[in-house]
């Protein structure tokens, strides 16, 4: 038998953990965007009766249950008419000249350009509710500077800088296209179509629209045409832990989101875009997982040659032999140490020129003693300097958020983010090699 109290101390508690969560979230039902929004997409045919718009402190707006849902029930199903994609595009005033154009438009750019036709437009678009509650600014690689790419870390470095170049080589091989739209519009396609206009509508498509494969049109390129873009949908927030279903119900005409675990009431209703690293979160849509179970650290050539002989007579050979069996690509520290791949390629690395044993390193064969504690002592070297780099990137980034304004401080505090997951990481690397060195 409880003693007295004890019940209305546990609701005191209760009632107290209720509010402090409830300090660290916002309802956004009332404002005028969010009301346009849900009215907008109720004459569609979609009305939320179990999911309401909400800010929350860690991951921004999102969407947060007012009732429970049970394992395997819907979290939110959007009639087919609520989804923009390229035969919404191909239907519109747009159509026509996209369907004479040659060669043809890709089905991202058709997307791209009907975006920013309609955001021109303004209260006359017919999507005006959807594309006002759109993110203003992103924080993708293709919004940072060079001086915050810079900043990433050196694999991810690459790739950034490889997304800013494909945007603009699509940017600059559109011109024309651009240019052929002029009849729609008063005002000069120059003004219009800009870069940032192209920059902003390529990001809300990459990082917002959910996979829905579309039959080949005759009108756009051979590309995959892959894009729905999904308003109130793309408000759920990614959380690696958490599975669903998700697509498009070809009985129903509707794209279904299903929950496997279920959700609690008053809790954030969450998706789960796939098994992604936080490099591969970052460089995609512009976010990082905290505590992701699939981060790791990625160890590039570069970092990789600190620990290496250059008096080794066999080590071109033995780069060769590793690039050419793809070893030289996915070498990782987790929060377990060490990946397979990464030790093979340093127990490889570690052969003396009498131990020609290539092929059966790869293999998986063990290697000697003093060359398997070679091995952990170099990943500790590139562990250590991997963290070095990551302390000078973080130092970094407190002085540059100093004063910078926000739509800079938010691409600043991403970078920060990934610096300091990758450095929990490695922390957690180091006592594992440790460990391994002393036995």
């Amino acid at each position: 038998m409880n003693k007295p109290g004890c019940r209305a101390g546990r609701r005191a508690r209760k009632k107290r953990r209720k509010k402090h969560e409830d300090e660290y979230k916002v309802t956004l039902t009332h404002e005028a965007q969010f009301v346009l929004l849900r009215r907008w997409l109720k004459q569609k045919g979609f009305s939320s009766q179990s999911l309401i718009p909400v800010s929350f402190h860690d991951t921004g707006r999102g969407l947060m249950t007012n009732q429970t849902i049970k394992a395997k029930n819907c979290v939110i199903s959007l009639p087919e008419k609520c989804l923009l994609t390229t035969e919404t595009v191909l239907k519109s005033y747009m159509g026509d000249y996209i369907k004479r154009w040659h060669p043809p438009v890709s089905p991202l750019l058709a997307l791209c350009c009907f975006l920013i036709a309609e955001r021109h437009r303004g209260d006359a678009s017919e999507w005006s509710p959807y594309i006002n509650i759109l993110p203003k600014t992103y924080t993708c690689p293709v919004y940072l500077s060079d001086d915050i790419i810079d900043l990433l870390p050196r694999s991810l470095q690459k790739k950034a800088t490889e997304q800013k170049e494909q945007f603009q080589e699509l940017y600059c091989s559109s011109l024309m296209f651009f240019r052929s739209l002029q009849p729609l519009f008063t005002q000069p396609t120059e003004e219009l179509f800009t870069q940032d206009a192209l920059r902003w509508a390529w990001c809300s498509i990459n990082t917002r629209t959910v996979y829905m494969e579309h039959d080949q049109s005759d009108y756009l390129s051979r590309e995959k045409d892959i894009y729905a873009l999904a308003p109130y949908l793309d408000l759920l927030n990614h959380c690696p832990n958490v599975q669903v279903e998700a697509g498009f119900n070809k009985q129903t005409r509707c794209y279904e989101v299903k929950s496997v675990q279920g959700c609690k009431k008053f809790q954030q209703a969450l998706i789960n875009y796939g098994p992604h690293d936080n490099n591969r979160l970052l460089l995609e849509y512009g976010f990082v997982a905290s505590g992701n179970p699939h981060s790791v650290v990625y160890v590039d050539i570069g970092t990789l040659k600190i620990c290496l002989d250059e008096k080794d007579k066999q080590l071109t050979q033995k780069l060769l032999y590793l690039r050419d069996n793809d070893f030289l690509r996915n070498l990782t520290f987790g929060m377990d140490g060490p990946s397979w791949r990464l030790m093979t390629a340093l127990r490889l690395l570690s052969l003396k020129p009498e131990q020609y044993l290539f092929y059966s390193v790869l293999l998986g064969a063990a290697v000697s003693r003093e060359r398997e504690e070679w091995c952990i002592h170099s990943a500790l070297k590139l562990c250590n300097n991997l963290n070095d780099d990551n302390v000078k990137a973080l130092e970094r980034l407190s002085q540059l958020k100093q004063g910078a304004n926000l739509p800079r401080l938010e691409q600043l505090c991403v970078v920060e983010s990934l610096r300091q997951e990758e450095q929990r990481i490695l922390e957690h690397t180091r006592v594992v090699l440790q460990n391994l060195w002393g036995q």
